[in-house]
Order: C-alpha cells, then sequence, then structure tokens
C-alpha cells in the first residue's frame, strides 16, 4: 500500500482502483449469496465458539500488515497526547452511541426491530476495518493503534452497560418503546482478543523480529512492501463473505435496507466531519485528525452482528441492520479516504501559510 495515495501516478494497480475493487467485492458477495442457495447459512454454521471462522480469517489477513507497519517505539508520543485520547473518549463512547440512539428513533420509529439493530451498531466502536481506512488516507498509524487499542478496553467495560441504558433506561425515561440485549463479558472480550489482539501480537513480533535479525531498513524497505498487499486482499475478501453471508436478504429487502441506510449515511458523515472538525480545533494536524475521524466513523459490525444473532436470531431485522452497516460503511469511508487525501493539500497549505506569516512576523 503506497503511503502517498494522492501521487496516482505511483500506485499499484490494486489501490489505484480500490473503489472498482471494493464495488466488485460487494456485488460479488451479494450475487453470490442471491444465487447459491443456502451458501450464506453455510457460512454462517461455520463458527468456532460463536465466533464466524471466514469473517475471522478475513480481518486478520486485513489487519496484519497494517499492524506490522507500526513503528512501536512510537507509541509513547500518542499516549502523552492527552487532547487525542480526550477526544476520540468524547467522540466515540459519549457523542457516537447518543447520535445513533438519536437518529435510529427519528428515521425508525416505527421499526423497532431495525431500530434496535442499529442503536446496537453505535455501541460497537470499531477495532479493525478502521485501521485499514486509517492507513489508506495517510493516517497516523501509531496513534491509531493506540486508538483501537483503547477503543477495545472500553469495549469489554462499556459495551454491555451503554446497551442496558440506551435500549432500556433512557427509553424509559423518555417515555419510548423499551429492549434489552444479552451479551457476556466474554463474548465482547472474546471478539477483541480475536480481531485485534492476535494480528496486534503478531505485527509486533514481525517488526522486532525483522529489525532484530535484518535491520529497519531492510524491514519497511524490503519486507513491509510484500506483506503490504495482503491488507487489501483481505479488506476484499470479508466484503465478499459479508455480503454473501447476507445476500438474499438484502436484495430481497431493498426498501428496508433503504430505510436502514439513511440514519446510517447521517451519522458516518456526523462522526466523520465531528471528528475533522475537533480535531482542527485542536491543531492535532493531518495524520491524527484523519486518524481520529477515522475512528470515530467505523464501527466493530462484526460484534454487532454476533450480539444482534445471539439476541435475537439470524433472520432477525436486529440482524439485517448489523449487516447493512458495512454495506453502507464500506463504500462511504472508501470516499471519505479521498476526501481526506484532498483535505491533506488544504492542512499542508494552511500550515505552510501559518509558518510564512510567523517568519514574517518573527
Amino acid at each position: 500500500m503506497n503511503n502517498h495515495p494522492a501521487v496516482v501516478g505511483k500506485l499499484s494497480t490494486l489501490d489505484r482502483f480500490l473503489p472498482v475493487w471494493i464495488g466488485v467485492a460487494m456485488v460479488a458477495g451479494l450475487l453470490l449469496g442471491r444465487l447459491i442457495p443456502g451458501l450464506g447459512n453455510g457460512l454462517s454454521a461455520v463458527r468456532v465458539d460463536g465466533i464466524s471462522l471466514p469473517i475471522a480469517i478475513g480481518l486478520l489477513i486485513m489487519m496484519y500488515p497494517v499492524l506490522a507497519k507500526v513503528r512501536y517505539d512510537r507509541l509513547d508520543s500518542v499516549t502523552g497526547d492527552r487532547r487525542l485520547l480526550a477526544g476520540s473518549l468524547v467522540l466515540n463512547w459519549v457523542i457516537g452511541p447518543a447520535s445513533m440512539f438519536a437518529l435510529a428513533w427519528i428515521f425508525l420509529p416505527d421499526l423497532p426491530e431495525y431500530r434496535t439493530g442499529l442503536i446496537i451498531v453505535g455501541l460497537a466502536r470499531c477495532i479493525a476495518m478502521v485501521i485499514i481506512w486509517n492507513d489508506l488516507a495517510c493516517g497516523d498509524r501509531e496513534a491509531a493503534a493506540v486508538l483501537v487499542a483503547l477503543n477495545s478496553i472500553f469495549q469489554v467495560i462499556m459495551f454491555a452497560v451503554l446497551g442496558w441504558f440506551y435500549l432500556s433506561v433512557l427509553p424509559g425515561w423518555l417515555g419510548l418503546a423499551q429492549t434489552a440485549i444479552h451479551s457476556s463479558p466474554w463474548q465482547i472480550a472474546k471478539s477483541v482478543l480475536i480481531f485485534l489482539g492476535v494480528p496486534l501480537v503478531a505485527g509486533f513480533a514481525t517488526r522486532r523480529l525483522g529489525e532484530r535479525v535484518k535491520g529497519r531498513a531492510w524491514y519497511e524497505s524490503t519486507l513491509l512492501p510484500r506483506l503490504g498487499p495482503w491488507a487489501l486482499y483481505g479488506l476484499l475478501f470479508t466484503i465478499v463473505i459479508l455480503f454473501a453471508l447476507q445476500g438474499r436478504q438484502i436484495t430481497s429487502r431493498p426498501w428496508d435496507v433503504v430505510r436502514i441506510a439513511i440514519p446510517l449515511l447521517v451519522y458516518f458523515a456526523l462522526m466523520w466531519g465531528g471528528g475533522y472538525l475537533l480535531g482542527a480545533l485542536m491543531r492535532l494536524g493531518y495524520a491524527r485528525t484523519t486518524t481520529m475521524a477515522f475512528t470515530a466513523a467505523g464501527n466493530n459490525f462484526e460484534l454487532a452482528i454476533a450480539v444482534a444473532i445471539a439476541t435475537y436470531g439470524v433472520t432477525s431485522g436486529q440482524a439485517l441492520a448489523g449487516v447493512v452497516g458495512p454495506l453502507i460503511e464500506v463504500p462511504v469511508l472508501v470516499g471519505l479516504v479521498y476526501v481526506s487525501l484532498a483535505l491533506r493539500n488544504r492542512f499542508s497549505h494552511n500550515i505552510g501559510q501559518r509558518l510564512e506569516s510567523e517568519a514574517r512576523t518573527n
């Protein structure tokens, strides 16, 4: 994966036509799920202790190369940035769930199953695919690793608590319909350990061993370019599997998908835009602002889908809402990658103007 995607002529074919490949993967998954009887049920059945094995394989392949690129000796510069950490926590655990709750009730007051599914999606903060979007947008890799780890800790602690609050307590206070979810701390911790812990340990071990044996120059100039494309292969594989799982439901209920998609589109725009605005106000710079924005906008779809299926069943409206999440998130966040890269030039221009002004003043 090229570190400067704006230089189109230097991009690999895979990077240059990424939106095309993602579109093809989505269509392929939908068609496979629609045209091959029983495929979705067959893929759903391939589980280990409740975790979808095909999705797990795709996410692990996707995340490992990016986490192998992280310079772990620089993480202290991120953990010392209290503005970044505080801003990310507020966006992810206060504004994000509250926004999805409000949007779900505004747009789906007559569809309680889909509304509940969306609220669950809003509670599951992203710990996986955001790493890919951040890397494509030239965000801060070290910051992404720290923020994702922070989200993982809060997810284990807060998911069930916030689920109880937004599905039962707050609706009761407002005189709205109440519901509940059943998710054990172990189910959430297991998701975190598999989808973040395994690739994080593998990436860290690869860098430590590679640098110790061959040196940093060899590691970053020779090994990383070979590992890089596998992140996008894993992404495309994951997308195919996700859409194949619910291809029949999605294509047979198009109007329902549209109803679910509208609040999701508003949500992604609000969270990503809010992250950029907050980062700009804090003067975090392009890389860390981008990381905060994508971390705020992304969601842990695997956890949301797993909780919805475990609580309401695989054919429930709540599960369908969880699946529509990545259906909308993937193309929207790919588009926002390109918006970010355009803003990168704006950030650089503004910084240059400020430095020039300060030089004249001095």
